[in-house]
């Protein structure tokens, strides 16, 4: 008998019951005794028998799993903080389940309870929270409960919660990033900050504006998204730019979106107004003209959650965040 075989034909195989051949197989923390562990493996294998995943979770109260919620996958930011999450899981034998929020409180508070139910070692939330607070309480609760019965919970980015985290600089970042600006000579700034309840575009925004000589010429809000950079930008072209020559974007998914405004209404970027974004994502330095950007090393935060979650790392974890001038700023 092969590729069909049950639990129970491998444990009437190598003459042991029913529980000693599942704790063999599903890597149960009750000893067995080798003799009859290694007769149910070569049982095993003469059956082609395949222990069932679920059934090792149950066996050992986890599974070999980081589980990874994001807010979107499509946006560069998360797709390289999952990049550093895979590469950390995989060092130490583990897989990666990973799921999209899409920003989404009731979504995510459901996410988490689903992957609670797959029993995985570890959860990762990266992403920022909303300045409402709107379902903290909920989410707490259950990441508790998930703690509670040994699982590993580290967030990426918040800053609320009493968890494991590993913070991204946004406010010191940001600051720098508005000190170097001004000190090319760039006087009248714009800031496309983000959505307004947001938490990391607030610091962001909040950052640049405290650090600026003047306070900004205008502050418009939109989605975490090229599309509304792009939307945002046009806004501004058609108020005129009065008094602009620099547009602040706080990431760079909205700064080439705002790049690409420019260029559709053909007004001349870097000549008439330059753009700067956050974050240095991969295709920064490849747009035209090269953005100026705050690099934060997103796989390094990823992989620095593995890393806390198993142990090999002490908290509290800071990421840095360096200022990149590229093109996009030549300065006045």
């Amino acid at each position: 008998m092969t590729g069909n075989a049950t639990l129970y034909d491998v444990a009437r195989a190598a003459g042991v019951s029913l529980a000693t051949a599942s704790r063999s197989l599903n890597g149960s923390a009750r000893k067995v005794n080798e003799e009859y562990r290694q007769r149910v493996l070569a049982a095993a294998r003469e059956l082609g028998y395949t222990p069932n995943v679920s059934a090792q979770a149950v066996a050992r109260g986890s599974s070999a799993t980081v589980a990874l919620l994001v807010s979107d996958i499509t946006d560069p930011y998360f797709s390289a903080i999952a990049a550093g999450v895979i590469r950390a899981a995989d060092d130490e034998g583990l897989n990666v389940t990973m799921a999209v929020t899409e920003r989404d409180a009731d979504r995510e508070l459901e996410l988490v309870r689903l992957l609670r139910g797959q029993r995985p070692r570890v959860l990762v939330l990266a992403g920022s929270r909303f300045t409402d607070g709107t379902g903290d309480a909920a989410l707490v609760a259950e990441l508790d409960s998930f703690a509670a019965t040994g699982g590993r919970v580290v967030l990426i980015s918040r800053h609320s919660f009493s968890f494991d985290t590993v913070a991204i600089d946004n406010t010191g970042g940001a600051g720098a990033l508005a000190a170097s600006l001004a000190g090319l000579g760039y006087r009248g700034f714009a800031i496309l900050a983000g959505p307004a309840n947001l938490v990391t575009a607030q610091d962001r925004a909040a950052a640049f504006t405290a650090a600026l000589p003047v306070p900004p010429v205008a502050v418009v809000h939109g989605a975490f998204s090229r599309d509304a950079g792009y939307a945002g930008m046009l806004e501004l072209i058609d108020g005129g730019l009065d008094g602009i020559d620099l547009v602040f974007a706080v990431n760079d998914v909205m700064a080439i979106g705002a790049l690409a405004a420019l260029r559709d209404r053909g007004i001349e970027a870097p000549g008439r107004v330059a753009v700067a974004g956050y974050d240095d994502i991969s295709t920064a330095r490849d747009v035209s003209p090269a953005l100026t950007t705050v690099r934060v090393d997103l796989e390094s935060a990823g992989a620095a959650a593995v890393g806390l979650a198993l142990g090999s790392l002490e908290g509290p974890v800071s990421i840095p965040a360096e200022v990149i001038l590229r093109a996009s700023t030549p300065g006045r």
